[in-house]
């Protein structure tokens, strides 16, 4: 990826400085996306919906939620025959400004009225900023309805989770797009890792620049066993130098904390993804990584360091691996569009008609 320097704030030349000048793009990320301070999520400051940065699905209408609540409709009434006595909880991983939490909530207490005493809503949110928002929706919600006042809901971290694991549905809704990513670059017929740059300027202003660097060893041996397993080839054949990607080594971490948040249940992962075809191609030579901010979307990531979404697509194949390899059992894959028809999303239309 190329593009001009971009000016860096100063709360960000200081992360800079204090790691010598220069870091992994993931490590750029990060910092852009969920310093407690700076960050677009961890301050709070990025909105999601129709009038903010970015919509999803869940911001759209409650459609959406009803849909994928007849999902959790079956999966909880098979769980509450499992496990008669127990507590059953809807963990929502990044629950954004919690539109889908409180839709959910809505289904559920008007489709198993006769469970409401059993369910719990719980929320992870690591960044501070969007937790404030979070609570703050949820208690409008909870108060503008009475009949709600049995359903509990609570925020926790994934590693208290794994301390006493629950039993339910573990919800991650376009979540894993927004997990740091490392950049890849093809010089010279060889991969290397992209980086971050902070240099001095002769006008004396500190701009951001891309550079690159070797892949270390523990990622390199990463990388190779996941491209082994599914038989990826990368870099493809015909890709010619310049050629760019993304990796996204952070999610077989989060898929192993997962599984052991859950003592029994499922995991429904709903996000942006391509197959590894179309992922790792030729012709994709800029890779997937985009920002967004104002509804308007650029491939300028570097700049406005803090104030703009960073999102890569997810590929699908080692998605699909790294689930596998720390615990999961697929039960299926799908397209969004199909899911949704399956869930009676024909149906919906045909009654507005």
């Amino acid at each position: 990826m190329t593009g001009s320097p971009a000016s860096c704030p100063l709360w960000l030349q200081q992360r800079f400085e204090q790691s010598g000048g220069s870091v992994p793009f993931s490590q750029f990320m990060a910092w852009a996306l969920h310093d407690p301070v700076y960050g677009a999520y961890g301050s709070g400051q990025l909105k999601i919906g129709k009038g903010g940065d970015f919509v999803t699905s869940a911001t759209l209408g409650p459609d959406f939620s009803a849909l994928m609540g007849c999902q959790l409709v079956q999966w909880l009434r098979t769980l509450a025959l499992n496990h008669p006595t127990k507590t059953l909880s809807i963990v929502e991983v990044g629950p954004g400004e919690a539109v889908l939490s409180c839709d959910l909530i809505d289904h559920l207490v008007e489709q198993l009225p006769d469970l409401i005493h059993r369910l719990e809503l719980v929320l992870v949110e690591t960044n501070p900023g969007m937790e404030q928002r979070q609570r703050k929706r949820l208690e409008q919600h909870h108060n503008s309805r009475d009949s709600h006042q049995h359903f509990s809901y609570r925020w926790t971290s994934l590693s208290n989770l794994k301390t006493s694991p629950v039993i339910g549905v573990l919800i991650a809704h376009e979540l894993l797009d927004a997990f740091p990513v490392e950049r890849l670059e093809l010089i010279d017929g060889q991969l290397r890792r992209q980086t971050v740059q902070l240099q001095q300027g002769s006008d004396g202003e500190k701009r951001l620049h891309w550079g690159t660097e070797p892949i270390p060893q523990e990622l390199q041996e990463r990388m190779d066993a996941t491209l082994s397993a599914t038989q990826i080839v990368l870099p493809p054949e015909d890709a010619e130098d310049g050629w760019a990607t993304e990796w996204h080594d952070e999610c077989a971490n989060w898929f192993a904390e997962a599984f052991e948040a859950l003592d029994a249940g499922h995991l429904l992962v709903i996000d942006y993804a391509l197959e590894a075809h179309r992922y790792y191609s030729a012709p994709r030579g800029e890779g997937t990584l985009m920002a967004y901010r104002n509804q308007r979307a650029s491939d300028n990531v570097l700049v406005d360091a803090g104030k703009q979404d960073l999102t890569a697509h997810l590929c699908l194949e080692t998605m699909v691996h790294q689930a596998t390899s720390n615990g999961w059992t697929l039960e299926g894959q799908c397209r969004q569009g199909e899911a949704l028809l399956a869930l009676g999303l024909a149906e919906r239309f045909s009654s507005l008609q």
